[in-house]
């Protein structure tokens, strides 16, 4: 529909029978076209609402969450503008770069593991990259120390603290080019020290435990509560406990204090893969499991899911005992931080520029979780969808893992199944979908894609 305002003269197909979603929608992609131009002013609440014929507060709400996403912009006593987004032509009209190399080549990227890439905060990558080098001194290009630059290890020391609950002093984090290789690096440590077995929990992504090289890799069941701790007889283990990976669930109170407990009474260690701690939708966001004993526990994060993982940049918060084998491994293998991309994210953090893209992350993400769950059939139950950037879908009795992942790759559809998470026998079958993956503008056609393959 045509709505024509004292300053609009806008198309912004929006359906009444839409909502509140669909207004947002609507709104959404005339800022990215352009139709609504950068600086433009838009309707009170009021005059929007009257217009459109619906209540006032649905038009607020709709306001307040295209302000925090940064399509909208408000000031004290001025009128709303629209804000400076980039606009996204459609994703016909640009060519298809080629996905991560494991991931199957296809149209629509469904496959688990990676953020929106089109997300990323140019803008604010780029402003902040130019503030740090107009002001760094000149020893900020000489090659940086193994754990990291200080100014970044205080920056996440105060941020961690905050937002995860982690006690994580600067002198304890080392900084690394993501999980993968902070895994490779402790997997070296303990066995170097005589820890000849490392367990995972059962099911876990196979491509970590490919890299835990030394150590023998074991699996450790995991049901609707999380990792069966009492099932845990290895000196180490890896776990994943805000948003279990692939299955989806939480580590439950009791058995987080279980494995606190198993930790400092055995000597044993944790690996904590905190890797989407920041999308929880549906409760208050789970504490990290590192502040029960963090003598015990390693903390690991990343930014690959919160802004992209060609930052590649990662941190390991270590046990005290742990700080000094883990910097020589890591100084043995040739190891030399990109320091400048460490101040550009330390600036980023510290002026509150990441909590901002988080939020919106977080708004837009749960959006897409939400589309997705009201559009999937009955007989199709998710699990783990209180959090993170992945659900997992069980498939209806007669369809096999296998044979949705083929009709799926038909339909140009990549997505991922659970069998290969397994260690040893798959135990069940599944669907493991990454919802965050795909542009704006490609979610809705992903989706109605493969519903062609598992509605029944």
């Amino acid at each position: 529909m045509t709505d024509s305002w004292s300053s609009w003269d806008v198309h912004l197909d929006w359906r009444p029978e839409t909502g509140r979603e669909g207004l947002a929608d609507a709104l959404r992609r005339a800022i990215r076209d352009g139709r609504l131009a950068p600086g433009m002013v838009v309707p009170s609440t009021r005059a929007l609402a009257n217009d459109l014929g619906i209540a006032r507060g649905t038009v607020t709400r709709v306001y307040a969450d295209l302000t925090a996403e940064g399509y909208l912009r408000t000031n004290q006593g001025a009128p709303t503008r629209v804000a400076a987004v980039s606009p996204s032509p459609p994703v016909a009209e640009r060519p298809r770069s080629r996905a991560a190399p494991w991931v199957p080549d296809a149209r629509w990227d469904l496959y688990p593991g990676r953020p929106d890439l089109s997300s990323f905060p140019r803008d604010a990558w780029l402003s902040v990259t130019r503030r740090v080098l107009h002001e760094a001194p000149a020893n900020v290009f000489d090659y940086g120390g193994e754990q990291g630059s200080l100014v970044l290890r205080e920056a996440l020391s105060r941020y961690l603290s905050r937002s995860r609950g982690v006690l994580a002093e600067p002198d304890r984090i080392v900084v690394c080019a993501g999980f993968t290789h902070g895994l490779t690096v402790l997997a070296r440590v303990l066995h170097a020290r005589g820890d000849t077995e490392l367990a995972f929990e059962n099911p876990s992504l196979p491509d970590f435990r490919a890299r835990a090289r030394g150590p023998r890799i074991v699996g450790v069941p995991v049901d609707e509560n999380g990792l069966r701790v009492s099932d845990l007889d290895s000196p180490a283990v890896v776990v994943t406990p805000a948003h279990q990976y692939p299955l989806g669930v939480t580590l439950a109170p009791e058995r987080r204090t279980a494995l606190a407990r198993w930790a400092t009474t055995t000597g044993g260690l944790v690996i904590e893969d905190d890797y989407d701690g920041e999308f929880r939708f549906d409760r208050q966001p789970v504490g990290a499991l590192q502040a029960l004993a963090p003598e015990r526990i390693v903390y690991a994060g990343t930014v690959s899911k919160t802004l992209a993982p060609a930052i590649r940049i990662g941190w390991l918060v270590l046990p005290r005992f742990l700080v000094e084998p883990v910097r020589a491994e890591l100084a043995a293998t040739g190891w030399r931080p990109p320091v400048v991309d460490h101040l550009v994210l330390a600036e980023m953090l510290s002026s509150g520029a990441y909590d901002r893209h988080v939020r919106q992350r977080r708004a837009a993400y749960r959006r897409r979780r939400d589309r997705l769950l009201s559009l999937l059939p009955r007989e199709i139950t998710p699990v783990g969808i209180s959090a993170g950037l992945h659900v997992l879908l069980p498939l209806p009795t007669g369809l096999s893992e296998e044979e949705v992942i083929r009709a799926a790759l038909r339909e140009s559809v990549a997505v991922d199944g659970l069998g290969r998470h397994w260690i040893g026998e798959p135990q069940a079958q599944g669907i493991v979908l990454g919802y965050a993956t795909p542009a704006d503008s490609a979610f809705g056609p992903a989706i109605e894609a493969l519903l062609k393959v598992i509605t029944p």
